[in-house]
């Protein structure tokens, strides 16, 4: 593969892992360019993916389902009700699979900017067709939730693959921190405008169901016009190793060419430990985060208002908490301050158990908490790992760090289900995701992060 030795520290260098020797107002204008992309996609994610297409594509799958409640997707009996979550399932896997294919060819030929912006106008495209997903047209619904989702998925591993060219070392914590808060900024921004669309869609006159595709359509047309600015101001870079036969192209090279990277990972076991330890703690992140208005409702008796309330009120906290911990970091170094909150989310986890039923303000304490330590954990997570990337293989490597979060999602979910399957009580439940961010915290603690970029053939900053 023509690999770095892993004991030969790289010194910075035009387009790799040490960052770029632009001048600094070149980078900072690239910098910001990057910025828009978060701001560009998290309405995907945010309105569509977790408040508005569940609810409606179910509501449409019943509404052609057959007398004993089913639709026959390819002839498949399925209950209308586990429509959405079969399809929200089929496109993880396939993103799984596609995610590491793309990688591996954008880091070949050296074009992570233009298949960036051809996964991101895909899934756009995807997400405005929304707006016809009426009546009984549910397996509409499901192939554009599938061909979004994926898209969405190659996007993000291309999108932080731009992370490492864009920022030396010493700045990819505040740039990465900075990324995530305006993510959350622009997910809370628009939330907000489609909430007072759907809640007040009488006094507009306007249908319930066109409320709901309005808002799914306008996350699509968020996501195409705000990625031009990140096509326009990220540079191409060359590919930094050209693999042999990289004149070749097809699946073919792209299956042998990832085949190579699952073999050099195993030369970096302290990158692989870290992947470990993030595949544990994010997947209690993301179960908590999906789980939270299941125990906001179903043990603490809370409505739908509420839940709403306080899933604005952790996307807007969730910006300053992503700014707040990226000054830690500057300060503390990025491990010390993850460390520092998977103490508190366990914490956090843990006083949710106490919450007393039908009391909104607790709730909303908690919100607060998962909201200023959500964005940070999660920026950081990113950069730090950025250190312990091979250069030339960004996009292969944060293809695994994504599959190490999608692939996975499945662990903490069935904690949470085992847990309140065998005990009958939800709280029981909320507190087995501990073991979670326990593990990651013991995990990550045994990363020597500063040997470990040095193994990959990076050099880390003194503060890391």
């Amino acid at each position: 593969m023509g690999t770095v030795a892993p004991d030969a520290p790289r010194a910075p260098q035009e387009g790799t892992g040490s960052g770029d020797a632009a001048p600094l107002r070149e980078r900072r204008r690239e910098q910001r360019g990057w910025y828009f992309y978060d701001w560009a996609n998290s309405v995907f994610s945010t309105s569509v993916l977790t408040v508005f297409l569940g609810p409606y594509l179910t509501s449409v799958t019943e509404a052609a389902a057959d007398a004993d409640g089913y639709v026959h997707p390819l002839g498949i009996p399925v209950r209308a009700g586990s429509f959405f979550p079969y399809a929200v399932s089929a496109s993880v896997l396939l993103s799984v699979l596609v995610m590491p294919l793309a990688a591996a060819f954008a880091d070949r030929t050296g074009r992570k900017k233009p298949l960036l912006g051809a996964a991101a106008y895909l899934g756009a495209g995807a997400t405005t067709g929304m707006y016809f997903l009426d009546g009984d047209r549910y397996l509409l619904g499901g192939v554009l939730l599938v061909v979004a989702n994926v898209s969405y998925a190659v996007s993000i591993v291309l999108y932080h693959a731009f992370l490492p060219q864009i920022a030396p070392p010493e700045e990819r914590d505040a740039v990465s921190s900075r990324g995530w808060a305006f993510g959350y900024g622009s997910g809370a921004l628009v939330l907000v405008a489609n909430l007072g669309l759907f809640l007040g869609h009488e006094a507009l006159g306007v249908a319930e169901s066109t409320a709901v595709r309005i808002c799914l359509s306008s996350a699509g047309v968020w996501w195409a016009v705000f990625t031009v600015v990140p096509l326009l101001r990220l540079r191409e870079r060359p590919a930094v190793r050209p693999a042999a036969g990289s004149g070749r192209s097809g699946p073919g090279q792209g299956f042998r060419q990832l085949a190579g990277t699952f073999r050099q990972l195993r030369r970096y076991p302290l990158t692989l430990l870290f992947l470990l330890a993030y595949l544990l703690y994010n997947d209690g992140i993301q179960t908590v985060i999906t789980q939270a208005s299941v125990y906001g409702s179903e043990a603490l008796g809370l409505d739908q208002t509420t839940l709403i309330g306080a899933i604005l009120l952790v996307q807007v906290l969730a910006v300053a908490g992503a700014l707040l911990l990226g000054r830690l970091a500057a300060r503390y170094g990025a491990k010390r301050t993850i460390l520092g909150s998977l103490v508190a989310w366990t914490a956090t986890v843990s006083a949710g158990y106490f919450l007393p039923r039908e009391d909104p303000l607790w709730f909303y304490a908690l919100a607060v908490g998962i909201g200023l330590v959500l964005g940070g954990s999660q920026a950081l997570s990113r950069s730090l790992f950025s250190h312990l990337v091979p250069a030339g293989k960004e996009a292969e490597y944060f293809a695994l760090y994504e599959i190490s979060d999608r692939g996975t999602s499945w662990l903490g979910p069935l904690v949470f289900g085992l847990a309140y399957q065998l005990s009958g009580d939800y709280r029981n439940a909320i507190l087995s995701l501990v073991v979670f961010f326990a593990l990651g915290f013991v995990l990550l603690l045994r990363v020597p992060v500063q040997r470990a970029a040095a193994a990959v053939g990076n050099v880390a900053p003194d503060r890391i």
